[in-house]
C-alpha cells in the first residue's frame, strides 16, 4: 500500500538535521536579538542558521564540510555584501543580479557540495538585494551571518551521523576483484558465468548515478576515481565480449593466457589499492607480455591457410584490448589512493579533463620527439615537456589548467550547468524588478518564491508553484490557527519557535514539497512576530509574494527553457556522435600509422561525454513525465559511450613496433590479391570502414539534434549501420570463417583494429529506432 502523500518517512540523518537546526537557529536568534540587540543581526543569523543547516547539506568527511561550510560562508558573505550596496536602485539590483546569481549557480561545477550550496548560498543575496538599507547595516549583517556559519558549522561537525563508507569506492574495488577473478579463471581455462560481474557493474553504476550531480569534485583523486569507474565499466564489457561462454581460452596460446594473468593482476592491484592496501602493480610485466602476445600474432598471421590463425587474432584482440583497461585502471587507482607521482598524473590527466593544452603545444612545438609506442597522453605529455611554452608540471599549473578547461567544456548552450545558471539569473533579476514595481512589503518572498519553485522546464515549474502555493496556504491556515490560539505574547511565541524549526528542517527530502512549504511558512510567521507583533496577516502576505514569485518563475521558463533537460540531451547526444566519430576517424589513423601528434579530436569527446553525462542525471531527477522512453534513452547513451570508449581504446592499441611499410606514405603493406580492397593497403580499408562507421554515426547526429517543426515534417526511414567485415568470429570460435582475401592481414594491429570495429558495428545496429523516437518527440510542441 502506497504511503500517503502527507506522510514522512523516517531518516536519520533527517532527523538529525532536524535536532540541530532547533537547537542552533532558535540560540542565535536569541542572542542576536535579546543579547546584541540587533534586528538585523537576528533576521541574518535565523535565515543564515537555516541556510546553513537545513538548505545546504553538504556531504563527504568532516574536513570535506568544514572546507566546504569555509567556502559556503565566504562566497554568502560577498554575496550579502554586493546585495547590500546596490539594494537602493531597482535597475541596478536587477542588473548585478544576473552575474551573481549566474556565478553562484554555475559555480556547481565545481563538484557536488558547490552544486547543493549554491540554492542555500542565494539566501545570503537574495535578503539584502530586496531589503531597505545601505552600507551601514552591512557590519550588522554580516555579524549575523558569520553567527550562522560558524554556529552551524560546528553543530554539523558535532552532530552528524556516523559518515557512511566511500560506497562509489566500495563499489568500484568490489568489480575490480570481479574482473580479475574472470580474468584467472578464463586464463586458467575454466568456465565462467558473467552474472557476478554484471551485478557488480549494476552497484557500480548505480552508486556512480545516485546523486543529480556528479559524486567526484574537481581535485585530482576524485576525477581519477571519475575515470576509473569508466575505464572499469568498459573493462566489464570487454570482458562480457569476450568470455561470456563465446571463447575457450584452454586451447589458445600461452602469451595470451599470460597477458590476460598480468591483466588480472592489475584488476587485483586496483582492488587492494581502493580498499587501502599496500600494492606495487607491475606495468612493465604488462608491456612485456602486451610485446609477447603481439609478436606471436604476427607469426600466426603470416602463415596463409594456417587453421587457427583467425581464432587465435580474435583471442589476441580481446587480451590486449583488455590489458589497455587494466593499465588505465591500475595507474588512475594510484593516483585515488595518493601513491602516484606526479609524473604518472600529469600523463593520465589528458584522459580525464581531454585538455588541449598539451595537445595544442605539441602542434606548436618544433622537433618534439615521440616514440612511436607511446600512448596518446604520454604522447602529448612528451610533446608538451618539450616546449618552452608551458611548464605543466606545477601543481599550481595542472590546477590552473584543469579549472579552466572546466569552465570552457560548461559555457555552451550545450551545458545544463550553462542553461541553468542563466534561468535562473534572467528569473531571479525578473523577481527583483517585480517586486520592487509590485511595491509588495517583503520582496524577499517574491524572489525566494521565484527560487523555489524553479525547475528545469515550464511543465515541471508549474507543477512546483502549485505545490508551493498549497503549501504557503497551508502553512499560512496553520500559523493563523496558532497564533489565534496563542496569541502574540513573545513567551508562547518562544516554545513555539523550536517545535516549528524542527518540523520544518525535517521536511526536506521526507516528505512533500507542499507539507515543507507549510511547514516553512508557520517558522516564518512565528519569526517576524517575535520582531515585530502584527498577528496572522503576515501569512497572508507571504501567500501574495509567493504567488508574485511563482509567475515570475513560470514566466520565464515558459520564455527561455519550455523543453526542459530532454532538448538538451538531444544536443548532448548530437555532439557525443559527432565528435565520437571523428575521434573514431582520427584513432584509426593514429593506431595504424607514425603521427607525431595523438588524436585532436579526444578532447572534444571527453568534453561531450561529459556534458551528456550530466544532462542525462538532470534528466532523470527532473520532475514530470518522460517523453521519451528510458529505454531509447539509455541505448542511444550507452551507443554514444561505446563509440567513444572504442576511439578511446585504439588510440591507446598503437604497437610496440610501428608496422612495416614499402611506401613512405603508407603504415601498412598492400594486400596481395586483387579482391577485397582491389590492391589497396590494408590501412586504406580499415580506413575506409572507419569513415562508413563515422558517416552512420553522423547522420544519427543530425536525426537526434534539433530537427525542423511543421506538420508536414516526415520521419526519415530507418538508418542502416554498416556491417563490418572480419577475419575471425568471436562469437564463436567454431563458426564458420567468413570469407576474406588471401593472404592473411600482415600485421596483428591490423586485426586489432579490425576486430574493434566490427564490435561497434554490431552495437550500431539498435541505435536506429531509438533515434528515430528521439526525432519524432523533438519535434512535437512542447506543451504536447
Amino acid at each position: 500500500m502506497p504511503q500517503e502523500w502527507w506522510k514522512p518517512t523516517w531518516s536519520v540523518p533527517a532527523a538529525m538535521r532536524a535536532v540541530r537546526a532547533a537547537i542552533v537557529v532558535p540560540s542565535l536568534f536569541a542572542i542576536a536579538y535579546k543579547v546584541i540587540g540587533s534586528p538585523q543581526t537576528a533576521l541574518y543569523a535565523t535565515f543564515g542558521g537555516i541556510a546553513t543547516l537545513v538548505i545546504a547539506g553538504f556531504g563527504g568527511t568532516r574536513t570535506n564540510k568544514l572546507s566546504a561550510h569555509t567556502q559556503f560562508a565566504v562566497v554568502g558573505s560577498l554575496a550579502l555584501i554586493i546585495g547590500t550596496l546596490v539594494s537602493g536602485t531597482t535597475w541596478l539590483a536587477a542588473l548585478v543580479t544576473v552575474p551573481v546569481t549566474f556565478a553562484i549557480f554555475f559555480g556547481g561545477i565545481v563538484g557536488p557540495n558547490a552544486a547543493t550550496g549554491a540554492i542555500a548560498a542565494m539566501f545570503a543575496y537574495v535578503l539584502p538585494v530586496v531589503s531597505a538599507g545601505g552600507a551601514a547595516t552591512i557590519p550588522s549583517r554580516l555579524e549575523g551571518w558569520w553567527m550562522a556559519s560558524v554556529a552551524g558549522t560546528i553543530a554539523v561537525l558535532l552532530l552528524s551521523p556516523p559518515a557512511p563508507g566511500h560506497r562509489l569506492r566500495a563499489a568500484t574495488a568490489e568489480l575490480a576483484g570481479e574482473l580479475a577473478g574472470r580474468l584467472r579463471a578464463a586464463a586458467d581455462g575454466q568456465t565462467t558465468t558473467p552474472a557476478a560481474m554484471r551485478a557488480a557493474k549494476e552497484r557500480l553504476r548505480a552508486a556512480f548515478d545516485a546523486a543529480p550531480y556528479r559524486p567526484t569534485m574537481l581535485g585530482t583523486a576524485d576525477q581519477a576515481l571519475g575515470s576509473l569507474v569508466q575505464l572499469l565499466e568498459w573493462g566489464a564489457s570487454q570482458v562480457g565480449d569476450a568470455f561470456d561462454g563465446h571463447i575457450d581460452l584452454a586451447r589458445s596460446c600461452p602469451q595470451d593466457r599470460a597477458l590476460l594473468r598480468a591483466a588480472a593482476g592489475l584488476f587485483a592491484d586496483t582492488q587492494a589499492l581502493l580498499a587501502g592496501q599496500a600494492a606495487n602493480p607491475d606495468f612493465a610485466a604488462l608491456e612485456r607480455a602486451r610485446r609477447l602476445s603481439a609478436e606471436r600474432l604476427r607469426d600466426l598471421s603470416g602463415r596463409a591457410g594456417e587453421p587457427d590463425a583467425r581464432v587465435a587474432a580474435a583471442q589476441a584482440v580481446h587480451a590486449q584490448s583488455i590489458a589497455v583497461v587494466a593499465r588505465g585502471a591500475a595507474a588512475d587507482a594510484l593516483i585515488v589512493s595518493h601513491r602516484a607521482s606526479a609524473k604518472a598524473v600529469e600523463a593520465e590527466r589528458r584522459d580525464w579533463y581531454g585538455f588541449s593544452t598539451d595537445a595544442a603545444t605539441a602542434a606548436a612545438a618544433p622537433a618534439a620527439i615521440v616514440p612511436a609506442n607511446a600512448t596518446p597522453a604520454a604522447a602529448a605529455l612528451a610533446a608538451a615537456t618539450n616546449s618552452p611554452r608551458i611548464a605543466t608540471n606545477s601543481p599550481r599549473m595542472q590546477g590552473l589548467i584543469g579549472a579552466v578547461t572546466l569552465v570552457r567544456r560548461h559555457a555552451s548552450v550545450r551545458s545544463v550547468w550553462f542553461l541553468n545558471s542563466l534561468r535562473a539569473a534572467v528569473a531571479l533579476a525578473a523577481a527583483v524588478a517585480v517586486a520592487d514595481a509590485s511595491g509588495v512589503q517583503d520582496a524577499f518572498w517574491v524572489v525566494l518564491g521565484t527560487l523555489s519553485v524553479l525547475r528545469t522546464s515550464a511543465a515541471a515549474t508549474g507543477s512546483t508553484a502549485l505545490r508551493a502555493l498549497g503549501g504557503t496556504v497551508v502553512g499560512f491556515v496553520v500559523g493563523a490557527a496558532l497564533l489565534i490560539g496563542i496569541g502574540t505574547h513573545p513567551g508562547a511565541l518562544w516554545a513555539v519557535f523550536p517545535v516549528a524549526v524542527l518540523v520544518a528542517a525535517y521536511a526536506p527530502g521526507t516528505t512533500s514539497f507542499l507539507v515543507g512549504q507549510a511547514a516553512f511558512t508557520v517558522t516564518v510567521v512565528v519569526v517576524f512576530n517575535l520582531l515585530a507583533p502584527v498577528g496572522w496577516t503576515i501569512g497572508l502576505l507571504r501567500i501574495e509574494d509567493v504567488a508574485i514569485g511563482c509567475g515570475v518563475s513560470l514566466a520565464v521558463g515558459v520564455l527561455l527553457w519550455p523543453r526542459g533537460v530532454s532538448s538538451v540531451v538531444g544536443d548532448d547526444l548530437a555532439d557525443a556522435f559527432r565528435s565520437g566519430a571523428a575521434f573514431l576517424t582520427q584513432a584509426v589513423d593514429w593506431a595504424l600509422s607514425e603521427l607525431m601528434v595523438p588524436p585532436a579530436a579526444s578532447i572534444a569527446a571527453v568534453s561531450a561525454g561529459i556534458r551528456l553525462d550530466d544532462a542525462m542525471r538532470c534528466f532523470l531527477t527532473e520532475q514530470g513525465s518522460k517523453k521519451l522512453g528510458k529505454e531509447d534513452l539509455w541505448t542511444l547513451v550507452n551507443a554514444a559511450t561505446r563509440l567513444r570508449l572504442t576511439a578511446h581504446t585504439l588510440a591507446a592499441l598503437r604497437p610496440a613496433t610501428p608496422v612495416a611499410s614499402a611506401d613512405p606514405g603508407s603504415a601498412c603493406l598492400p594486400l596481395a590479391g586483387s579482391d577485397g580492397y582491389a590492391g589497396a593497403p590494408a590501412c586504406t580499408g580499415l580506413r575506409i570502414e572507419a569513415a562508413d562507421l563515422a558517416g552512420f554515426y553522423g547522420t544519427i547526429a543530425q536525426e537526434v539534434s534539433r530537427p525542423s517543426l511543421g506538420p508536414t515534417t516526415v520521419s526519415p526511414p530507418l538508418l542502416m549501420a554498416p556491417v563490418m567485415p572480419r577475419q575471425a568470429s568471436t562469437a564463436d570460435a567454431n563458426a564458420p570463417v567468413e570469407a576474406s582475401p588471401e593472404p592473411e592481414l600482415p600485421h596483428p594491429h591490423l586485426f586489432w583494429v579490425q576486430e574493434h570495429l566490427h564490435h561497434l558495428s554490431k552495437g550500431a545496429q539498435s541505435v536506429s529506432e531509438p533515434a528515430q523516437h528521439m526525432a519524432e518527440v523533438r519535434r512535437r510542441p512542447w506543451w504536447r
